[in-house]
């Protein structure tokens, strides 16, 4: 069961972390606060980016994003990487973070469901259905590592539920995260790449989504961590995150919310 706060808890943390930037701001001059440390799944990479201007804009606080596989960010974080937030593609990872003692369980939240979609930089390559991968038109398809990344775990999930993994599995190429995966097709390295729809809507060319049901959902959570030392604003974030404007923005990006259906 997901740990959820109650509204009040986040209006308090989203109020300190304002405090603590108006603070910085006043007459007394004093210095701009230590910069929050995120690491964030690859997914994420535009959606945060724009997350992380907005709360700077709100609270003066600067946010440093580490972008990457889940699963390779998860084991820095278990070897004592210094980060204040964790934001994972999936659940399962979180859950490895708090039981390592890195990251705080009270804090595991869900705040997102992500798609996946196959994405191709000419639209003329863009296959009318996922199944269609099987086809030899397309020699190289794009790959995020299903050993550590969720979206290529999911990618595997929906290819073999068509019947397709086994004739795309020859020709597959792997990327280290999912914006890797982007690229190989961007640069024309793969003739398509399975990627996240919050890449794909902001990203020239052309997408066919995936069906959902056709692999296990992307549930993606967060969490807070010790490492960067800065629990009480990495609360603050947190609570951003799920704030209507938190919200809004991950909209945009095609992700699914909390309490949302398809």
């Amino acid at each position: 069961m997901w740990a959820r706060s109650s509204r009040a808890t986040e209006v308090l943390a989203l109020a300190l972390a304002l405090a603590g930037g108006a603070c910085s701001r006043g007459e007394r001059g004093a210095s701009a606060p230590k910069p929050l440390r995120v690491a964030a799944a690859a997914d994420l990479g535009f959606a945060f980016k724009e997350m992380g201007a907005a709360y700077e804009k709100k609270t003066g606080q600067r946010v440093d994003f580490s972008f990457g596989s889940t699963g390779l960010l998860a084991k820095q974080i278990i070897e004592g990487a210094p980060f204040d937030v964790f934001a994972a593609a999936n659940v399962s990872f979180v859950d490895d973070v708090v039981k390592s003692g890195r990251c705080r369980e009270g804090t595991k939240a869900r705040y997102a469901q992500g798609r996946i979609v196959v994405w191709a930089k000419d639209p003329g390559q863009r296959p009318a259905a996922l199944a269609d991968l099987a086809q030899a038109r397309y020699a190289k398809i794009g790959i995020a590592n299903p050993e550590h990344a969720p979206y290529g775990r999911a990618a595997v999930e929906a290819l073999t539920s068509v019947g397709a993994w086994e004739a795309v599995k020859p020709r597959a190429v792997y990327g280290e995260n999912v914006q890797q995966t982007l690229v190989y097709a961007q640069s024309g390295n793969t003739d398509v790449s399975i990627v996240a729809l919050s890449l794909a809507v902001v990203s020239k060319g052309a997408y066919t989504p995936i069906d959902p049901a056709l692999h296990k959902p992307l549930d993606q959570a967060l969490v807070v961590c010790d490492g960067g030392g800065q629990p009480e604003a990495g609360r603050g974030f947190a609570a951003f995150v799920g704030s209507p404007e938190g919200r809004a923005i991950m909209t945009r990006y095609g992700f699914l919310l909390p309490g949302e259906t398809m």
